[in-house]
């Protein structure tokens, strides 16, 4: 008897968990198509060309004092000569230092800016999981799930979608417009009215023969 309990208790769960039905989508690519994620892109890139703009011109400053450096270097003495090469070398080293800052003050930005968009898809995927019963919704982005059970798997992106507003929700059928009531037959032609049955003729009664008198004279 234990061991019937032991065995139904084990199989129960797996069971249960064969008639969970659950949803799966490409989370990037919803998130791709929400306009919160690209304005975030828009803000990133106006980010990263001013970066980019302050770089160069610490670059073509090196540059310009690292061309004045070697024209005057036959010119200059011992003691300008090292100043000069210590204000390369630190040119030189804070350009480095800056673009390797702006890398992470760009990921940070970034990780910042994403962080409210997905926020408000995870939270559509909660609603949706809700709302339909799901026991669970998986990203398959990547191939990261091959097979999926076409019984138990239901692809939720356009119900992720609809909360989202990026699409509009299905509209009901179109009811079919009530048909007219069908109009009777035309009525045939008038039928002539039936003639009464000829009757027989009456036929005659007979009539008794006439006796002939018996020898006349």
């Amino acid at each position: 008897m234990k061991r019937l309990v032991f065995l139904i208790t084990l199989l129960l769960p797996m069971s249960l968990a064969a008639q969970v039905q659950f949803g799966f989508l490409n989370y990037h690519t919803i998130l791709q198509e929400m306009p919160e994620y690209a304005q975030a892109q828009q803000e990133l890139t106006a980010l990263r060309a001013k970066y980019e703009a302050e770089s160069t011109r610490t670059e073509e400053e090196f540059q310009k004092k690292f061309v004045d450096f070697l024209q005057g270097q036959k010119d200059f003495p011992q003691s300008i000569m090292q100043k000069r090469q210590g204000e390369l070398q630190a040119l030189m080293d804070n350009g480095v230092q800056f673009r390797l800052q702006a890398q992470k003050l760009i990921a940070q930005a970034e990780k910042d800016l994403l962080a409210e968009v997905e926020k408000r898809l995870n939270r559509a995927i909660l609603e949706v999981g809700v709302e339909y019963g799901y026991g669970y919704i998986l990203n398959v982005e990547d191939n990261a799930c091959p097979y999926i059970n076409p019984v138990m798997g239901v692809d939720v992106s356009d119900f992720v979608r609809i909360k989202l507003g990026l699409i509009e929700p299905p509209t009901p059928e179109a009811q079919p417009e009530a048909q007219p009531e069908a109009q009777p037959a035309t009525q045939p032609a008038a039928q002539p009215e039936a003639q009464p049955e000829a009757q027989p003729a009456t036929q005659a009664e007979p009539q008794p023969a006439t006796q002939t008198n018996a020898g006349s004279n």
